[in-house]
């Protein structure tokens, strides 16, 4: 079940979702649309190494855009800084995007109950197009949870991406022990 647009302001008033900046008119039915922020980043070294700690080169979007490239590979970030205490969100594409040939993540659009911060996006696109900061990106969707929760993301230990900053993220898969 996917909260609708009633309930969405519902747990925007009490509290338990928050959206910030929040614009009335980014909200769909059933979801919310997020906008690009103003700063991307790339891998500073073509290879990567799941064991080791790869360290990204920020960049922001000038006010003529900036032209993605499909050999390229990119972090975003959400314009919106969002906290979810009560629901999972997921974060999908814009049909929109998709229609232009972007890829918004890679395979992490499902967020923790607890999750605050900006979202850290995995772009990709299949041909050049030219990208700009606050242009429509991705829409959340929240979900209930079935059950008491007993550690909040937020809350967590070894949550490596608790109080996302409103800069893309690296992967922090070099704190996992394998």
């Amino acid at each position: 079940m996917i909260l609708s647009d009633t309930r969405i302001l519902e747990e925007i008033a009490n509290g338990s979702i928050k959206i910030e900046p929040y614009d009335r008119e980014c909200l769909g039915s059933n979801s919310y649309d997020v906008h690009l922020g103003k700063f991307l980043a790339t891998y500073k070294d073509k290879e990567l190494d799941a064991k080791k700690h790869n360290q990204i080169y920020h960049f922001e979007i000038p006010e003529e855009g900036i032209l993605l490239l499909p050999q390229e590979f990119y972090l975003g970030v959400t314009e919106e800084y969002t906290e979810t205490h009560a629901h999972v969100p997921f974060l999908e594409g814009k049909s929109s995007t998709g229609r232009l040939g972007i890829d918004i993540h890679a395979t992490a659009g499902k967020g923790d109950v607890g999750f605050c911060g900006n979202w850290t996006l995995e772009i990709s696109v299949k041909q050049p197009v030219r990208v700009y900061k606050g242009m429509p990106i991705g829409q959340l969707i929240y979900f209930p949870v079935d059950g008491e929760i007993e550690v909040k993301y937020n809350q967590k230990k070894n949550a490596k991406y608790s109080g996302q900053p409103n800069k893309p993220v690296e992967s922090m898969m070099w704190k996992n022990q394998f």
